[in-house]
């Protein structure tokens, strides 16, 4: 069974730095391409950041300079470093997989992530 667990939300100041954490099972994820969704009250989910199998990345205009994606093949494991917290990055933060063709996506439960003003 495929399983994205995210770890590492909770209750930061602005300002503040938090890391995410998405611990991917039941298959292999190195193909895959790994992101960063987040979705605020009353709004749609959002892409965040991106990472592709062969290790690029793109960043959402609003996070771009605060926020870094990374993954570790060998721990099917994908991190989000989040610095200069906003009240506005306030939301559930979830973690994404996208399989080479067909492309299956894989979602997983979301971690919440809460910035204090």
């Amino acid at each position: 069974q495929v399983q994205l667990v995210e770890s590492g939300g909770g209750l930061v100041q602005a300002g503040g730095s938090l890391r995410l954490s998405c611990a991917a099972s039941g298959r292999i994820f190195r193909f895959d391409d790994m992101g960063w969704y987040r979705q605020a009250p009353g709004k749609q989910r959002e892409l965040v950041a991106v990472i592709r199998s062969g290790g690029t990345t793109n960043y959402a205009d609003s996070v771009k300079g605060r926020f870094t994606i990374s993954r570790d093949n060998a721990r099917n494991t994908v991190y989000l470093q989040m610095n200069s917290l906003k009240s506005e990055d306030t939301g559930v933060y979830y973690c994404n997989s996208k399989t080479p063709h067909p492309g299956l996506v894989y979602w997983g439960q979301g971690t919440q992530v809460t910035v204090s003003s």
